[in-house]
């Protein structure tokens, strides 16, 4: 889907500066329609954004109707409705457990957002605890690409350029990963006691009382392909924090906002998290927003305090984008859509897994709701995986935009260490059809009978 182009036909700065996409001139339902006439089923959402497929005239009309009511008033004079009914709407889904909304515009603005209110909410208690400067992750996590949050994730590949001008401020441990990191004859009992005393270590070695929290994802998407905790673990992960006075935050940018099955992911894990952040399919890619819930305790101690979160951003609450999101989380609301993504991600999960699982370069097929990752290895039986050097999941996306197959096919890499291991994701929109997913399983499986032929 890429085409070689002298670099000064295009003004844009393109993630290949060697080539160009194609353009896309249309969207509807679950398709996008290129410049050339081909359309592709968008099976990612674009990166699991696109929780509603595209031209969707609900959401459409009421962004119109925000613009031509008020496109834009800075925070600090101004509030506006479209931002408080959309806080009232999350902080309800809740159930009260989160008590204010914070609004951004991206993933990576959310987890800095949310690294910072950690650090503050420490300085504002009645007795502050400045020492703490620490978060500790998981390894190979990826939080954000701005400094902050590329910072907390430990993803190698996407740290090396930038790792002298990055905070040494966070530490990690292992993911709760159990295809590759379960051992032989471990029940997940054993597996989340191994892991809950590995974090618990690292915050001796640290120093108990320098740690402001520890962030993980629920599911964790791009770095490791959709992987989804045992039982227990984040339980276990919790009463660590707990035990030593660290928040704990959930990173569901891309796992949350419906993707598995529940609004939010944490519903799933029997924990609610003192800090949330929540991105794509919170606007659903029909304006770019993201945010940040709150526990009330922490909301407590800030009004105790100064009262002001030292965190503005000049686009904070926009209005255009609150309405926006406000109108997709409705639709999800009004056609009953959680429901259509548990039915249709157990259908996903059984057309994969019975025509895929036995593939001799399927290690693994795991996810949850519309969320699934399928990992490539070169070896079924030692798990080995490909010479990073092959790109395996790349030719897995490129081949599968190719008009023969016409399917998004979204490719990552570092698998296993960050560095070597291939897996592709698919995350189609909530409103799915039962034909979509037989198109998606029916030409997945042609894709990569196709590269690994």
């Amino acid at each position: 889907m890429t085409q070689a182009v002298v670099p000064s036909t295009s003004a844009v700065l393109h993630r290949d500066t060697r080539f160009i996409p194609k353009k896309a001139i249309g969207g509807k339902g679950s398709y996008i329609f290129l410049e050339d006439g081909q359309k592709v089923l968008d099976s990612t959402g674009g990166a699991a954004v696109s929780c509603l497929g595209h031209g969707n005239e609900k959401v459409q009309k009421a962004m119109i109707k925000q613009i031509n009511e008020l496109s834009y008033c800075h925070s600090a004079f101004f509030g506006t409705q479209a931002s408080e009914d959309l806080a009232r709407l999350l902080v309800d889904s809740t159930g009260g457990k989160l008590s204010k909304l914070y609004v951004s515009s991206s993933g990576s603005e959310a987890v800095e957002a949310a690294l910072k209110l950690s650090r503050q909410y420490y300085l504002e208690l009645s007795t502050p605890q400045p020492q703490r400067t620490r978060f500790i992750s998981r390894r190979p996590s990826y939080h954000g690409i701005t400094l902050g949050a590329l910072g907390a994730g430990g993803h190698p590949l996407r740290r090396e350029p930038f790792e002298p001008l990055l905070a040494q401020n966070t530490s990690h441990v292992s993911p709760c990963f159990a295809y590759r990191g379960k051992q032989k004859g471990e029940s997940d009992e054993e597996y989340v006691a191994r892991l809950a005393a590995e974090l618990d270590t690292e915050f001796q070695r640290v120093g108990p009382d320098t740690v402001c929290a520890f962030i993980a994802e629920p599911v964790v998407g791009a770095s490791l392909g959709c992987v989804p905790a045992v039982p227990g673990y984040f339980q276990a992960m919790k009463a660590v924090c707990q035990r030593y006075g660290a928040l704990f935050i959930l990173d569901e940018v891309m796992s949350g906002m419906g993707r598995c099955g529940t609004l939010h992911a944490w519903e799933q894990e029997g924990v609610v998290p003192d800090i949330q952040t929540i991105a794509k399919g919170l606007g659903g890619g029909y304006a770019p927003i993201s945010g940040v819930l709150i526990a009330e305790h922490i909301v407590q101690t800030m009004d105790k305090g100064t009262g002001a979160f030292r965190h503005f951003q000049t686009y904070q609450g926009h209005p255009i984008v609150c309405a926006a999101a406000l109108a997709v989380q409705r639709v999800i609301q009004e056609e009953n859509l959680l429901e259509n993504v548990k039915k249709m991600g157990d259908y996903l999960e059984k057309g994969l897994k019975e025509r895929l699982g036995g593939h001799p370069h399927v290690g693994d097929i795991r996810g949850k709701g519309l969320f699934w990752g399928i990992e490539f290895v070169k070896d079924k039986n030692t798990k080995e995986p490909f010479d990073p050097a092959m790109g395996i999941a790349a030719q897995v996306q490129e081949t599968g935009l190719s008009p023969e197959y016409g399917i998004s096919l979204y490719a990552a890499g570092g698998t296993v260490d960050g560095i070597r291991g291939d897996h592709i994701l698919l995350a189609p929109p909530f409103n799915v059809s039962k034909e979509e997913i037989d198109f998606i399983v029916g030409t997945t499986v042609k894709v990569v009978e196709d590269v690994f032929k």
